[in-house]
């Protein structure tokens, strides 16, 4: 291909991909119904709703927008990302928008659901034992086929224009306008990437808000200890069991200095609170969205124990539909991830008085 025949394709990929961005609608922010913690609003901006159904999709434009305009993909570039599935789900959406061929290098443990909407928009799964196992593959396979490996855990900071240009905190923080509380006390997010927590953290910082960014981390992930300790080389010998987020190493887009507090959440606790939320909501959400909102909870009823009043925000990651074989199965919540029942008992006590602790 010439040159000029390249920039001509290049050209139109992008405005391919900012044509479907200009049909999309922007998210709903979902303000939840507790009276027991008065005085304080909690809000989910519900990310399911994309056009891919999570989070994930605005990551998936900026990284394809950023691979075209460094020149790393071309017409008929194989594509190839190691994903726990979501950000694999939007990618094979945006190849498939330009007509270039995916491969996903996903765990095994990765949930069917996520696999078969992988294979929806064209994309191949190729699975590997652990987690940790999916950057070597991943840039293997790069090589072998002479394609780009999108490397979501690198490049996820540094894609999405955090200053503004609509990205979620931009969005977020201004839908927030005309709340009673429109500056939140908090917005509390787990990293996976660590990607939204940056840009979420920078805006912040950027537009020289009070606003506190808590990050909470599951079971299984080195992110918090990281936090802890600098220690760039931390591993872990086990995957997380909340698809999306907890990795098993440091991941070069996250970037704890924007980061104002980490907290640790059970991944029973998470699990209960997607159990406990369908319950307000009247629908399932993916069990991210459990640790979200775990940490948040518990934010709320620190802030009634100070009787302070305020806002916070967090996120909907993505649907529960995509976890009807694990996250809303009793069989695997008993083999994985264990009793969740006291958890579910905290939650409802919150509910009550509003008192939640871990």
């Amino acid at each position: 291909m010439t040159t000029e025949n390249n920039h001509l394709w290049i050209n139109e990929a992008v405005q391919k991909i900012e044509a479907d961005f200009q049909r999309s609608a922007d998210t709903h922010l979902i303000k939840l119904d507790l009276p027991s913690v008065p005085g304080v609003d909690l809000y989910l901006k519900d990310e399911s709703t994309h056009p891919t159904g999570s989070l994930k999709h605005r990551l998936a434009r900026s990284l394809f927008l950023y691979a075209l305009c460094n020149g790393w993909i071309k017409e008929g570039t194989p594509v190839i990302e190691s994903s726990s599935g979501s950000t694999a789900i939007s990618e094979a959406y945006f190849a498939k928008l330009l007509g270039l061929p995916f491969i996903a290098v996903v765990p095994k443990s990765t949930a069917s659901k996520k696999i078969r909407q992988i294979e929806f928009y064209g994309g191949r799964c190729h699975l590997v034992d652990h987690s940790s196992q999916i950057y070597a593959e991943s840039r293997r396979l790069a090589k072998e086929l002479n394609g780009h490996y999108m490397d979501q855990f690198t490049y996820a900071e540094r894609a999405t224009d955090w200053r503004g240009n609509n990205n979620i905190a931009n969005s977020m923080f201004g839908q927030m306008e005309k709340e009673q509380h429109p500056e939140p006390k908090y917005v509390v997010m787990s990293p996976g990437t660590g990607g939204t927590s940056a840009t979420i953290g920078r805006y912040i910082r950027y537009q020289q808000l009070s606003t506190r960014l808590c990050v909470v981390d599951p079971d299984n992930s080195v992110f918090l200890e990281y936090y802890k300790t600098g220690n760039e080389s931390l591993t872990s010998d086990f995957g997380s069991r909340i698809e999306g987020i907890g990795r098993p190493r440091v991941e070069p887009s996250f970037i704890p200095g924007v980061v104002d507090e980490m907290r640790h959440i059970p991944d029973a606790a998470s699990i209960a609170t997607i159990h406990w939320l369908e319950k307000l909501l009247g629908r399932k959400v993916g069990p991210s969205t459990g640790t979200n909102l775990f940490g948040a909870l518990l934010i709320a009823s620190e802030m009634k124990a100070r009787g302070e009043t305020g806002s916070l925000v967090t996120l909907i990651c993505d649907s529960g539909e995509r976890y009807l074989d694990t996250c809303y199965d009793e069989e695997w919540i008993s083999s994985q991830i264990g009793d969740i029942e006291p958890w579910l008992h905290k939650l409802e006590a919150f509910s009550l008085d509003g008192t939640l602790t871990i």
